[in-house]
């Protein structure tokens, strides 16, 4: 079996799979206010072109498959796509990322049909600002969601925050006893500068150190360091001690994880991304509804890794993803 190695040697076994760009939420920190989703039945992978290249790259090595969006709950047929991905050779992880709305009605379905862990946004559990965050969200439904995900045996759930100054703050402690109390994983996320929603979040930054200083401040000696596994994520996480629940900090801007990054993202219109901070992509659509065999199509994302870069350059320039909307790129 050919691995899929970059020419910096990191091993890719991860790929982040969006299925829309359609998203029931308007975080502010995501996208425009304005932005709607120019993006037509035919613009997007089908169940076909889902499955073959996801077949393609568990050949050459992925094992993980993310299903992300926008917000995947909105496409039709998100539990048969999940059930085409979860019984391809070779993949054994097919999580979830979802702002977890709709996960109430879904979470039995996906589970059966192979999803087995999800990670769910939640940046705040007063309604009120959680409503402001997103522009129109529910936070009680979002735990309903929550909820609906433990008991369908889905593990682990872990819960994401974006991180931000003078937004949702003084919300860091209750979050973590919140997944303390839920028996569940939390990470907080430094805002990211993509788009130009995201460009306009930086006033509000808040660097891996400050968020670190808080949670060390609320949980004196209780943490300890935990190492990461191959197809994990970027997280620096820590086990809470005489708890169920682990804590981490997803730091790419101040801190950047790229010496050990081992994903790429395929748009839900079929784009091939290599970094978040970077421009370079490859049509994997165009490439499966030609005349290409799979040894072509292989050939075509192999030479795509080796333009994967060595690192993004959130903090040193951001002129290069200001046209990027998060939500179009599956985060």
């Amino acid at each position: 079996m050919t691995k899929l190695v970059d020419k910096f040697g990191r091993e890719i076994s991860y790929l982040r799979l969006s299925v829309t760009e359609h998203c029931n939420f308007r975080c502010f920190y995501c996208r425009d206010d304005e932005l709607l989703p120019n993006c037509k039945r035919e613009d997007i992978l089908s169940y076909e072109d889902i499955q073959r290249i996801v077949r393609l790259f568990a050949e050459m090595g992925i094992s993980k498959v993310r299903l992300t969006g926008g917000e995947p709950l909105l496409r039709r047929g998100i539990s048969k796509i999940a059930k085409l991905i979860s019984t391809i050779p070779g993949i054994t992880d097919v999580p979830l990322s979802t702002n977890a709305q709709l996960l109430e009605k879904f979470a039995n379905k996906l589970h059966e049909n192979g999803v087995n862990r999800a990670n769910i946004s939640i940046d705040s559990l007063i309604p009120e600002r959680f409503k402001e965050i997103t522009r129109g969200g529910d936070v009680t439904q979002v735990i309903k969601g929550i909820d609906a995900a433990i008991a369908a045996g889905m593990h682990p759930i872990k819960i994401n925050a974006v991180a931000m100054q003078g937004v949702n703050d003084d919300e860091i402690e209750s979050l973590i006893d919140f997944a303390i109390e839920k028996g569940i994983d939390i990470r907080f996320i430094e805002a990211m500068p993509i788009g130009e929603a995201g460009i306009g979040m930086q006033s509000h930054h808040m660097s891996e150190d400050d968020i670190m200083d808080r949670i060390k401040q609320h949980l004196p000696g209780q943490l300890t360091p935990l190492i990461a596994s191959k197809t994990d994520g970027p997280a620096s996480n820590y086990k809470i001690n005489n708890t169920n629940t682990t804590v981490g900090v997803i730091s790419a801007v101040s801190n950047h994880f790229c010496q050990t990054c081992n994903r790429v993202r395929l748009t839900a219109k079929g784009d091939l991304i290599l970094c978040l901070g970077q421009e370079d992509s490859i049509s994997l659509k165009d490439a499966v509804r030609s005349n290409l065999s799979d040894k072509e199509i292989k050939t075509m994302i192999i030479n795509a890794i080796n333009k994967k870069p060595e690192k993004h350059v959130f903090n040193e320039s951001i002129d290069n993803i200001s046209n990027r909307q998060m939500v179009e790129i599956g985060g």
